[in-house]
Formats: structure tokens, sequence, C-alpha cells
């Protein structure tokens, strides 16, 4: 399972704090930021169980970040008409 952020973390010792922090409280998560994304992404997998967005939103909060689930948009299928 994966689950992709939308962060406002611009610091990368903030963010390798932050992925000390998320790998102590869930061990059997892997994470990373890609702070050179526009959406300053934290991409979260669990190979062991599902993840908990809401907890690691929380987590983010409490050292004063926001985080956001970074929904899939797929672009609409053109539906291409033959002559």
């Amino acid at each position: 399972m994966v689950e992709v952020f939308k962060t406002n973390v611009e610091d990368s010792s903030h963010a390798d704090l932050l992925i000390e922090q998320i790998h102590k409280t869930y061990t059997h998560y892997t994470a990373n930021f890609d702070l050179e994304d526009c959406d300053k992404i934290l991409r979260v997998e669990s190979k062991m169980s599902g993840i908990e967005p809401s907890s690691l939103i929380n987590l983010l909060n409490e050292f004063g970040y926001d985080a956001e689930i970074l929904l899939d948009e797929v672009a609409p299928v053109t539906r291409f008409e033959y002559l």
C-alpha cells in the first residue's frame, strides 16, 4: 500500500527529522519526501498493513506542518470519432 501526501515542508533538514519520526512511530512504514515537486510530496509505503492517513497528517501537524492526501486525478479520455 502506498499513500501520497501534499505538504508544506520546504526544508530538507526538517524533512529528514519528520522521516525519522515517521519511521520511529510507524516501524512498518517507509517514507520519503520529494521537495523538488511543487506539492512537496511525502510518499509513504507499507508492505505489512494499510496506511493511516489521518495519523500521519496529525503527526505532521504536531510539528507545525500541513499535509493532505494527494488524490490521483485521471485525465478524461477523449473519444475520437472516425469519419
